[in-house]
């Protein structure tokens, strides 16, 4: 009886922003703007690390790597939300939901590790920076990559498997604007008892010890900072973490207030608009904060504009000469 209650949901409604519908074409555009902004900002990132020899370091190969799960990240709920927006049947096949769902799990786990990463290379370069090149080397950087995408691949294996072993058999309407787990338990027919200690546990298990790297990190960096003298030393170590930390408290204090909290506090409501947050606004802040404070960054950009204004005019000198 359970498979047949399960198969006969064939596809699901997002409901989404319905309670605000009379504003759905302002938030088209405002989604819209930070969809592209997103997609060019992280695109940019990634076309400037690949671009910039000076950036072939594992501070930017990680980062670039952060573009790349940020954009397909936001990717993998943006346009479905903005076709919603825009048509009258805001319906997603079953396998589509398991896809989003899928995607957006294995995205976020992997912003989870990566932002864990980069902090792990921040407290080499500034703790141990005569160690930084024979600790960070490019193969540490691949592996550490690898065990990144497989842990999450296979994390959202799990998570999607037992959301969508369920049975839904009294409705299929989601009051959501994707497919996320705990809207998706709340359309169920049967116990989800297990699936939320499943949840609430293997969350717990990938994020702590993250956030755990990330802070012992941070102790070290900060002890490492006031023991130096040189205040133009103690500014640029600063100056790099900041960013850093702007995006790891923008990311986990999100994600803690959504998936690891007591149940009697959850609200759909309320869970949507941090949900914007996380999968829409997020995305597009990254390639912001890790280039507005990053001379780095900013001089790459720099080199490779004028170096295709360069290479424009010694075209046009060419051809004027022939």
């Amino acid at each position: 009886m359970a498979d047949l209650n399960q198969t006969s949901v064939t596809e699901f409604i997002l409901l989404g922003f319905n309670k605000v519908q009379h504003l759905k074409i302002v938030l088209f555009v405002v989604f819209f703007v930070i969809y592209l902004m997103t997609f060019l900002g992280n695109l940019g990132i990634i076309l400037l690390i690949l671009l910039d020899p000076r950036l072939h370091t594992p501070m930017y190969f990680f980062l670039s790597n952060l573009s790349f799960v940020d954009f397909w990240y936001s990717s993998t709920i943006t346009p479905k939300t903005l076709v919603n927006f825009l048509s009258e049947n805001k319906a997603i096949s079953y396998l589509g939901c398991a896809a989003q769902l899928y995607f957006f799990v294995a995205f976020a786990c992997a912003d989870n590790f990566l932002l864990a990463a980069m902090a792990y290379d921040r407290y080499v370069a500034i703790c141990n920076p005569l160690l930084y090149p024979v600790i960070m080397t490019r193969r540490l950087c691949t592996q550490l990559m690898i065990c990144t995408y497989s842990v999450c691949l296979m994390y959202a294996i799990l998570l999607t498997s037992i959301t969508f072993r369920l049975s839904f058999c009294n409705s299929n309407v989601i009051n959501h604007f994707f497919c996320d787990i705990p809207p998706l338990l709340k359309l169920s027919c049967t116990d989800t008892y297990l699936n939320e200690i499943v949840v609430s546990s293997f969350s717990a298990l990938l994020t702590f010890p993250s956030i755990l790297v990330i802070i012992v990190t941070y102790i070290c960096i900060l002890f490492a900072i006031l023991r130096m003298r040189s205040a133009e030393g103690r500014h640029k170590a600063f100056s790099t973490c900041a960013s850093h930390f702007v995006s790891v408290s923008l990311f986990y204090g999100t994600l803690i207030f959504m998936y690891i909290r007591p149940k009697s506090r959850y609200s759909l409501e309320q869970d949507r608009i941090v949900s914007v947050v996380y999968t829409v606004v997020i995305p597009m802040l990254n390639p912001l904060i890790y280039s507005l404070r990053n001379q780095e960054v900013k001089g790459a950009f720099r080199r490779i504009i004028a170096r295709k204004i360069f290479s424009q005019k010694l075209n046009s000198i060419n051809l004027a000469h022939q």
